[in-house]
């Protein structure tokens, strides 16, 4: 059957056709048509429930389950969003119930956080270039190296740079934040930035869009999982993980402590654990696996054996609170622009 689009979400009808099948509900920050092959593979094992779809931002996915649960309510039977910080704190504050599933024991100690918090994905934060700028030259690999391809190229490669607004971007902040603890010479990094024009935006698709057409010949930390995409449909998008480190952040599961439907809500986190349902998320979102269980290139499993400790995952953990410290976050917000107002 096909969903219906409603004025709260989008609806998947039960496969089996009772009208009456229980309603599994989903708050997510992942764009729909991204969910649909999920949502689609979960009812063709359970064809008895229906799904309704959320679609909001991740802050909204934060402030609706704690609204509705301190207003005595039910809310959303699972919760998925990439925001790390917000959701470890719906943990941490007691608005998500524990999870104890068939793939809990198994599940990456750094991607789980007491059976409540799980990381369903690995996305490395990438360089992007232009292919056609570098030809017969390699693309910068390394901090170092993008620093000193902004200094070489100069006034060749003013205003042709981009990456997040760091106070617009909740990715774009949590990297950041990250380099800042994994780069002692960090500030370097954005001064050369800042001296090369740098253009500044909220969305990952308005910096690959730019890449793709040659308006700009780099994007520094861009979410790797939109880069895959925007780079096997465009030919020119080419991606670099950094080897000097990779940050890689995770969108996290987790089933709300008011939940309708907790069992549902499990049910949902088990499938997105599962072997069928990581390599859906591999295969057909274009995003990688966490899973030990699924192989293949776009998996944590095979990206770890051939780049080790370069990879850094942020661990699921009361640690990602940290970025929600108002006042530390309004440092280095200021400190941000301020280096890049000097130039």
């Amino acid at each position: 059957m096909m969903p219906r689009a409603f004025a709260e979400g989008t609806v998947f009808p039960a496969r089996d056709g009772n009208a009456d099948a229980p309603v599994l509900v989903v708050y997510s920050s992942l764009d729909e048509p991204l969910a649909r092959p999920m949502i689609e593979g979960f009812q063709a094992a359970n064809p008895d429930v229906a799904v309704r779809y959320e679609e909001m931002l991740t802050g909204e996915v934060h402030d609706r389950i704690v609204h509705e649960t301190d207003a005595g309510r039910k809310t959303a039977d699972f919760a998925f969003s990439s925001a790390m910080d917000l959701q470890v704190k719906l943990s941490n504050d007691g608005y998500a119930q524990r999870s104890d599933l068939p793939m809990s024991e198994l599940w990456p100690q750094w991607a789980n956080w007491r059976n409540t918090a799980y990381a369903l994905t690995f996305e490395p934060a990438v360089f992007v270039y232009h292919k056609p700028s570098f030809k017969g030259r390699k693309p910068p690999a390394s901090r170092a190296e993008f620093v000193e391809y902004l200094k070489s190229e100069g006034e060749a490669v003013y205003g042709r740079i981009g990456t997040y607004d760091i106070e617009r971007s909740g990715v774009g902040f949590l990297f950041m934040a990250r380099d800042q603890e994994q780069f002692g010479d960090i500030w370097t990094v954005i001064r050369a930035m800042g001296a090369a024009g740098v253009k500044l935006y909220s969305t990952s698709s308005a910096i690959l869009e730019r890449v793709a057409d040659g308006r700009f010949v780099l994007g520094y930390n861009i979410l790797g999982s939109y880069a895959a995409d925007w780079a096997s449909r465009n030919p020119n998008v080419g991606i670099v993980l950094p080897k000097d480190y990779t940050v890689v952040m995770s969108r996290i599961g987790l089933v709300p402590q008011a939940a309708a439907s907790p069992e549902l809500g499990r049910r949902y986190l088990a499938f997105f654990m599962s072997k069928e349902g990581q390599e859906i998320l591999s295969r057909e979102l274009q995003i990688a696996a966490v899973s030990p269980e699924v192989s293949g290139s776009n998996t944590a499993r095979t990206m770890r054996a051939l780049l080790g400790a370069q990879l850094k995952p942020v661990p699921v953990s009361p640690g990602l609170m940290v970025y929600l410290d108002q006042v530390k976050r309004a440092r280095l917000i200021a400190r941000w622009n301020d280096v890049l107002r000097m130039q």
